[in-house]
């Protein structure tokens, strides 16, 4: 599978940019549509959630201090949702090509996080331009947000992956998993600090592998500080159960899809 990557790497790449390419068709900014979707995004979120309701975060004296923090965690979901759900359809989706070509069903996972992982980068752009503008400055911690972005696209992969295969076999698994994701999503603290939660609730949210990556996204772009380990650990704990499971099902199941497709 690996060598497969290697050896399909200009279809991969070609088929991403073709990707990107398709979003914008026919649009006079291009390319730049990825920077000025999140970049709104992230002024919606600052002028609202700072200015208007005069949202802060404790511990940290900035008029934009929360819209930062909410900024910070949904950019950790973000990736992990837009992996899972394009894992979850990524076969349905490709039906026609899978049935018509033979190739290495290997790519179409590789195409879908590299496409993911582009829009991610845009958003995390966006915020780094607003970062001035909104009282906060850069420092040497942001540079965890390499292994903390690649724990999450891992753990995003694995289970996206695996219900992917699931969902062409089980068709309800596509109409159940939405639901399930908006309930993790208030599940992880990304809105609210999970201080402020009892502690009974607290203690329940931190088997949440997501709560640790999202504060580990926080930690680092609210506070400037180091993830805690957990934030690294414990999500990666999740992919090496997941990742084997969901790539001997991928395997499994290879020559069944075309059929049931």
């Amino acid at each position: 599978m690996v060598a497969n990557l290697w050896i399909y790497r200009h279809f991969i790449l070609n088929s991403v940019v073709n990707e990107i390419r398709g979003r914008f068709a026919r649009s006079k900014l291009g390319g730049m549509w990825l920077v000025i979707h999140p970049l709104m995004q992230v002024a919606i979120y600052a002028l609202i959630l700072s200015k208007l309701l005069a949202a802060k975060l404790p511990g940290v004296e900035s008029t934009y201090a929360y819209a930062v923090y909410l900024m910070a965690g949904m950019l950790g979901w973000t990736l992990f949702n837009e992996l899972l759900n394009r894992g979850l359809n990524l076969f349905i989706e490709n039906a026609g090509l899978i049935k018509k070509m033979n190739f290495p069903r290997v790519t179409l996972p590789a195409i879908a996080t590299a496409s993911s992982l582009v829009s991610g980068a845009m958003l995390l752009l966006a915020m780094l331009l607003l970062f001035p503008l909104l009282g906060f400055g850069f420092s040497l911690a942001m540079l965890w947000l390499i292994p903390l972005i690649a724990v999450v696209t891992a753990f995003g992969l694995a289970l996206g992956l695996l219900l992917g295969v699931i969902n062409v076999f089980l068709r309800d698994l596509g109409q159940a998993t939405p639901v399930v994701l908006q309930v993790w999503f208030w599940f992880t603290p990304i809105v609210y600090p999970l201080d402020i939660l009892p502690e009974a609730y607290r203690n329940v949210i931190r088997f949440n592998p997501m709560c640790s990556a999202v504060n580990g996204f926080q930690r680092v772009l609210v506070y400037g500080e180091p993830p805690e380990m957990i934030s690294l650990i414990y999500p990666a704990a999740f992919v090496a159960v997941l990742m084997p499971i969901a790539v001997l099902a991928f395997r499994r199941a290879d020559e069944e899809m075309a059929d049931l497709l």
